[in-house]
């Protein structure tokens, strides 16, 4: 049994137990979350939203505030003498789905 929820403008195939990073949620460490925009569920028929499927929502758990590897962006034009390098960590919320409510 899975579903495919939308969790801050992306699409997530979740499982019961399952953890992942998302892009940062603003939630304490411990919160629980309800994502109620399930755009599609298998529980031995598959259940495909328009755009949503209603009555079907998954719960998580927030377990940290962390932040992804470091991106290196370097720029660099030949001949000019002009070179940035510039470096990014993108903040992220690992969660753990609790359940899939509502079949």
């Amino acid at each position: 049994m899975f579903a495919i929820v939308e969790i801050a403008g992306l699409q997530y195939k979740v499982e019961k137990d399952q953890k992942l990073y998302v892009n940062r949620l603003n939630l304490e460490k411990g919160a629980k979350v309800t994502f109620d925009k399930v755009l599609l569920t298998v529980n031995g028929s598959v259940t495909v939203g328009a755009p949503a499927v209603s009555g079907v929502s998954v719960e998580a758990e927030v377990l940290d505030q962390v932040k992804a590897d470091k991106v290196i962006v370097f720029k660099k034009k030949r001949r000019k003498g002009y070179a940035v390098k510039n470096g990014h960590r993108q903040q992220m919320t690992q969660i753990q789905i609790t359940g899939i409510t509502g079949f």
